[in-house]
This record gives C-alpha cells, structure tokens and sequence, in this order.
C-alpha cells in the first residue's frame, strides 16, 4: 500500500504537466498521450533507479542519521510540490516539441523521484519493484491525466502538485516516526 501511495505522489507533476497538456492541446490522439505516458512513467522508474543506486553509495556514512534525511528529503519535496501548485505558471503543450524538449520536462518532473530512491536505498526493500510499480502507475496516471486535462482543463493541475505534495509530507513522517519510536507501521 505504502509503494502505491508513494508513486501515485510521484507521479503528480507528470499528471500535472499532462493535464497541461491535455487542456491545451485537445486534438491528441492516443498514440500521442500513450507516448507522452510512457516517456514521463519511464523516467519517473529510471530517476527512482538512479537514486537507490546513488544512496547506497553514502549510506555506510549516513547510516545513524538515514531517517532523518529520508524525512527532510520527502518534507522537503512535499512541501515544494505544495507551493508550486500556488505558483502561476504557464505550461506550453510538449505535444508540438520534439522528443529531445519531452525528455526534458520528464526529467524535470522526475527529480522527486531521484531524490526519493536516495531515501529508499536507507530503507532496503526491492528496487527493481518499486521502480516498476511506480513506472507502470506513472503511466496509467499520465494517460487519465491527459484526458481528464482535455475534458476539465487546468483546474485540477494544481489539485494534483498538492496531493503529491501531501502525500510524500506523510510517507517522509512514518520513516521518521518508524526510527524513532522503532515502531512497525
């Protein structure tokens, strides 16, 4: 329950910049929003696999304090989600761009999830899993999103950064509250 919550939170400014997308460009067809969803679900999984890997270089330094970093990095990502959902901030359609531009803004959207694989990688547990889950849920959000954007418009795009936002806020505090207390939750 806990990975599905944390890459639906991971996911949210990928559904953010596709319901962007979706609204401002209706015309998309679904190999168009099916290739938009699979280039942000994949570098949603390929940052989350960088950053595992990269924190299992520092966690023999880190190791008395990883909770707390975990928890910093998660609060910090969540409460930064949370404040560009107040930000006003035009989105162009990524759909006229070339896929170099597309790569770009997926991996624009997927610092989150680089830096969350760091926290991860001081949890244990299996990488190749969570990249997947969150991969293939990224996806799935990705093309509702776009459809949801084309029929609803930007409205919900900001509704979308807060939840991620509260979401990762949450996990970061039951890492913490898990350390601390050595509680089983």
């Amino acid at each position: 329950m806990e990975l599905l919550l944390l890459a639906v939170a991971l996911s949210m400014d990928s559904a953010a910049l596709s319901i962007a997308n979706g609204a401002r460009c209706g015309k998309l067809n679904l190999f168009k929003i099916s290739k938009i969803a699979f280039i942000y679900g994949f570098f949603q999984a390929l940052m989350l696999l960088i950053g595992y890997f990269l924190g299992l270089e520092f966690i023999k330094y880190v190791e008395a304090i990883d909770h707390y970093i975990a928890f910093f990095i998660l609060f910090v990502l969540g409460a930064k989600m949370i404040k560009d959902s107040r930000e006003e901030e035009d989105l162009e359609c990524s759909i006229d761009l070339s896929l170099k531009l597309l790569i770009i803004g997926a991996i624009a959207t997927s610092i989150d999830a680089l830096a969350v694989g760091v926290a991860l990688s001081f949890e244990g547990g299996s990488i190749a899993v969570s990249s997947i889950v969150v991969g293939l849920v990224c996806f799935a959000i990705c093309i509702v999103a776009v459809y949801i954007g084309k029929y609803l418009g930007e409205a919900l795009e900001k509704k979308a950064l807060v939840l991620g936002g509260v979401i990762l806020i949450i996990i970061g505090f039951k890492i913490l509250l898990t350390h601390i207390f050595d509680l089983d939750i």
